[in-house]
C-alpha cells in the first residue's frame, strides 16, 4: 500500500467528472478539495453550477473544457467563439481562477480533429486581446503514437501527424503546454503476462527498460518520453507536457483492479510529481498533472470506467487513502 502523501500540494490536481446521478453538490465537492489540499481541478465542460460554486475560491486553479460537440460550430465562426466565451467564461473571470481552456478531449486523431486548431487559434487571439492569463490548448491520448517502444522509437501515426503537428507548432509559438492522457493501466491490462505490475505502478526497484543511455524503472516515464521523442521527430522540441489524466481503477477487472493497486499507482504518481524530478528524456522538467478522477461515476460505461474515482459520491468516503 502506498504511504499517504502530505497534503502539501505541488502540481497535483484532480479531474472533476459529472457523469453520475448520485454525485455531491459542487459546493460539497469544492469543500472536499479544500480539505485535502487540492488546488487544481479540471472540468470537461463549462458547467455553470460548478463555475458558480467556485466563485471566490481563487486558490483553486481551474481547467475548463470546450465540449467536443461544440467544436464544429466554433471552428466555423469567430463570432461563435466570441459568443461561447461571453457565455461560458466571461461571467466568472473576476471570481474564478481559470488558467486553462482545453479545446476537445481526445478528438485528435479523429473525424473532428481538424476542428481543434481553428478554435484554439480563435480563443487564443480572444484571450490575448483581453490580456487574460489563460492558456488555450487541447487534450490528447496516446493513440496518437503509432510506435512507442522503446521510447526513442516514439512516432506519431500519419493521421496524428496531419492533425496534431500543426497544433503542436502553434502551441510552440504561444509557449503553451499540450495536455496528455497517460494510462499505464490500460497497457498493463492488455498484456499482464509480459508487463510487470511493479513497472506499471512505479514500484520497480531496478531498471526494466534500457533505451540507449536512458533507463526506465516505470512505464509512465516511458510513455511520456515516447511522446516527447515523437514531437522532436516533427521538429517540436520546446512544447511542455501537462498530464491531464492518469489513474488506476479500484474495481471492474478482477485482481488487476483493486483498491490496493490503485492506491499504489496513484500514491506513487503523486510522489513522482512532488519529487520535482522529470523523466529520463526531460530530467529537468518536473511532472505536472491531474489524477482521474474525484468520484466514481455511475453513468460512465459499465466496468472499470465507473471505478476510477478516489471517493464514493454518496458519502464522500475515500475508496482508499491518498490525500
Amino acid at each position: 500500500m502506498a504511504t499517504t502523501p502530505t497534503t502539501t500540494n505541488v502540481n497535483v490536481g484532480l479531474n472533476y467528472g459529472l457523469l453520475g446521478d448520485n454525485l455531491p453538490s459542487p459546493s460539497e465537492a469544492i469543500n472536499l478539495y479544500k480539505s485535502i489540499g487540492i488546488t487544481k481541478i479540471r472540468i470537461f465542460d463549462p458547467n455553470k453550477e460548478v463555475l458558480n460554486a467556485l466563485r471566490g475560491h481563487h486558490e483553486i486553479e481551474l481547467t475548463v473544457g470546450v465540449k467536443d460537440q461544440d467544436l464544429a460550430a466554433l471552428a466555423a465562426s469567430e463570432e461563435a467563439v466570441k459568443g461561447w466565451f461571453t457565455t461560458n467564461i466571461e461571467p466568472y473571470l473576476g471570481d474564478v481562477n481559470i488558467t486553462f481552456i482545453t479545446v476537445g478531449n481526445e478528438v485528435i486523431p479523429g473525424p473532428i480533429g481538424p476542428q481543434v486548431l481553428p478554435v484554439i487559434m480563435s480563443l487564443t487571439n480572444l484571450v490575448k486581446s483581453k490580456s487574460l492569463p489563460i492558456s488555450v490548448t487541447t487534450v490528447v491520448a496516446m493513440s496518437n503514437l503509432g510506435q512507442s517502444y522503446p521510447p526513442s522509437s516514439g512516432m506519431f501515426t500519419s493521421q496524428a501527424r496531419e492533425q496534431l503537428v500543426p497544433v503542436l507548432k502553434f502551441l510552440s509559438e504561444t509557449k503553451t503546454p499540450i495536455l496528455v492522457n497517460i494510462y499505464p493501466y490500460f497497457a498493463y491490462a492488455s498484456n499482464p503476462v509480459n508487463i510487470s505490475i511493479d513497472y506499471a505502478t512505479f514500484n520497480a526497484k531496478t531498471v526494466v527498460v534500457e533505451d540507449g543511455a536512458m533507463q526506465y524503472t516505470n512505464m509512465f516515464d516511458a510513455i511520456f518520453d515516447a511522446f516527447v521523442w515523437a514531437m522532436e521527430k516533427e521538429g517540436v522540441k520546446d512544447v511542455s507536457m501537462v498530464v491531464s489524466e492518469t489513474g488506476w481503477p479500484s474495481a471492474g477487472n478482477g485482481n488487476l483492479t483493486t483498491p490496493e493497486i490503485a492506491a499504489m499507482y496513484n500514491g506513487n504518481f503523486v510522489k513522482h510529481v512532488r519529487s520535482g524530478k522529470g523523466t529520463p528524456k526531460r530530467p529537468n522538467c518536473g511532472i505536472s498533472g491531474f489524477i482521474f478522477a474525484t468520484f466514481n461515476e455511475n453513468e460512465k460505461p459499465v466496468g472499470t470506467e465507473q471505478h476510477f474515482g478516489l471517493y464514493e459520491p454518496t458519502d464522500l468516503k475515500p475508496i482508499y487513502k491518498l490525500f
